[in-house]
This record gives C-alpha cells, structure tokens and sequence, in this order.
C-alpha cells in the first residue's frame, strides 16, 4: 500500500456548513482570548476565521491549521455525545442536529 507524500489541505464546504465553522471558530475564539497561554491558538484560529469569511469556494488550510481544528471539533463532538445521552428529548433533539452538522463536517476533514 502506497502513502501519498504530499496531503492537500483544500477542503469545499457548502454554505451551511462554512456557517456552522465560522460560528464554532467564532464562540472558541471568545473562550480562548482569555487565557494567555493559548497565544498560538488564538492565531491559528483568528486565520481560519478569515479564510472562512472569504468569499471562495474552496478554502485551503495550512497543516495546523487543519490539525487543531480537527482537534477542537472531535472534542466537541465527545462533549455533545455525552451531553445528548444525559438529555431529555427535546434537549437530545436540538443536541443531534448540531452533532450531526460536526459530524459531517469531521468527515470532511479527514478524507
């Protein structure tokens, strides 16, 4: 089995989905703002904040930018699944949508 030297970080998203991304790079900006150990992820997430917002189809990530992203929407996704087994029905309701758009977006990410 073969390995690809190089990885392509160019990912298409569609509209909803560049909307889900920019509101969770938004609301995790405003928590990491505070804390001044996380400088660099400040960064990082500021620059796909900007690439998000852009008006091109295709959106091309650097590797680390890729990388904590990916990170930061597998952990939300564990704290969203843990979140709906504990809930009511109408809370479970509302929590599926949102794990289901991550988990789509996940998807796309790792391919």
């Amino acid at each position: 089995m073969k390995r690809k030297l190089f990885k392509s970080y160019e990912f298409e998203f569609d509209v909803n989905q560049k909307k889900v991304l920019a509101t969770f790079v938004k609301q995790s900006l405003k928590q990491m703002e505070t804390d001044t150990r996380l400088v660099r992820e400040v960064k990082v997430f500021n620059s796909i904040a900007d690439k998000l917002s852009s008006s091109t189809e295709k959106i091309k990530f650097t590797k680390d930018e890729k990388t904590k992203l990916t990170f930061q929407l597998k952990e939300n996704v564990k704290h969203l699944k843990k979140k709906m087994d504990d809930a009511w029905f109408l809370t479970k309701w509302f929590y599926k949508n949102m794990y289901t758009q991550y988990n789509k977006i996940l998807k796309i990410l790792e391919d």
